[in-house]
């Protein structure tokens, strides 16, 4: 019986030992990039011109930072760190006033209402950029933070208030009654029952949110130009530039920078982006 047991489990063995090795093989190639990109982030530059592929003779990855930190990258990593949490935070409160007076207050016409809200996502984004640009020269709104911030808040709006819909609608009238019955007026019902409940898909859309408005390249082009004002990936994208006159281990360097606001933010909070994918599902 023992032999039979064992000779049954050879086949389940050798399934997942291939599997576990394909695995590994996926994690190797998926890293390579990585481990490339870290290589050269130690090198000096006369060291990268034996080659990107050489080892580093030197460590050079404190000077890299600084010299990427000076040239351009300070200023951008600033501004998108308050263009992504400020537009971000501030789409999706607003997405979830929008969701919840659509779903739980009923307001007239809220299919309407929601649908006009969610036709932002229709159109490729492309199309808005002659009549925005031509209206923020109008409105003295070009080049300056409030009008890069108002158009990323404007922008996210119709996704995050698709999803706050969605999760509002899976919602038991029962919560929202009985607290209603014991006096909580819409407002309460709002702040103390439906946004605790909501904390995971809402957490969800900021990381979402604030990862797209991290890697805009196209809107921080058109609707800014001076240094202050400019996000990030325009500032990286500066750095590369013939007037650039950065290295190519401090431009790496800077690459790694940029890349890691977004990697820290995800791993804060994976439990809740995993938990809000799920809820998404359901729905």
């Amino acid at each position: 019986m023992s032999r039979q047991r064992a000779i049954a489990a050879e086949p389940r063995n050798l399934r997942k030992s291939v599997l576990s090795g394909a695995m590994l093989a996926v994690t190797l190639v998926w890293l390579s990039p990585m481990a490339f990109l870290l290589m050269n982030t130690l090198k000096t530059a006369t060291d990268y011109t034996r080659g990107p592929l050489k080892l580093p003779t030197s460590f050079n990855l404190f000077h890299n930072i600084a010299n990427a930190w000076a040239q351009g990258i300070q200023s951008g990593f600033i501004n998108s760190l308050l263009y992504g949490a400020a537009s971000s935070l501030t789409a999706v409160l607003l997405a979830a006033f929008a969701a919840y007076g659509i779903v739980r207050l009923k307001l007239p016409r809220g299919l309407g209402w929601f649908l006009f809200i969610y036709s932002g996502t229709i159109f490729p984004l492309q199309m808005y950029l002659i009549p925005l640009f031509k209206s923020y020269i109008a409105l003295g709104l070009y080049d300056t933070k409030l009008g890069l911030f108002a158009f990323y808040t404007a922008i996210c709006i119709p996704f995050a208030t698709f999803v706050m819909r969605g999760f509002f609608l899976t919602v038991p009238w029962d919560i929202q009654e009985a607290a209603e019955m014991d006096g909580a007026s819409s407002w309460e019902v709002f702040w103390k029952i439906m946004m605790p409940l909501a904390k995971a898909p809402f957490l969800m859309l900021t990381l979402v949110q604030f990862t797209w408005i991290w890697n805009d390249l196209l809107f921080g082009m058109i609707l800014v130009r001076s240094p202050d004002a400019r996000p990030v990936q325009v500032a990286l994208l500066g750095m590369q530039s013939l007037y650039g006159q950065a290295d190519a281990p401090t431009i790496i360097t800077a690459t790694l920078i940029v890349s890691l606001p977004t990697l820290i933010l995800f791993l804060m909070l994976q439990k809740h982006f995993v938990r809000g994918l799920a809820l998404g599902a359901a729905n």
